[in-house]
């Protein structure tokens, strides 16, 4: 069964279809605003020390080496998409042989 289009997207495809729709710069007010909230969300302005056992460590800088991270980095991307609700767990991987 397949959705049917609601009314705005039937405009929105005919105004593309007609080339009436046309791309637009932002305005420096608009860049400007962008980049403060970049940069205030992007921010590393807080140094956070925590102790994790020696496998752990070694299991985060393995999976940093994979993803081709800076461990920290990984460490830091994990807590940032905890926070924001995004992080999502996948099952464990089946061990068997």
């Amino acid at each position: 069964m397949t959705k049917r289009k609601s009314s705005l997207d039937e405009q929105l495809t005919r105004d593309y279809e007609r080339g009436s729709l046309v791309s637009t710069k932002p305005g420096k007010a608009t860049t400007q605003r962008f980049q403060q909230a970049a940069r205030a969300t992007l921010a590393k302005d807080r140094r956070v020390n925590i102790r994790v056992s020696s496998p752990v460590l070694a299991g985060l800088r393995a999976r940093a080496t994979e993803e081709g991270l800076p461990y920290q980095t990984l460490i830091s991307s994990v807590l940032h998409k905890y926070v924001a609700g995004r992080f999502v767990e996948k099952p464990p991987r089946s061990t068997r042989r």
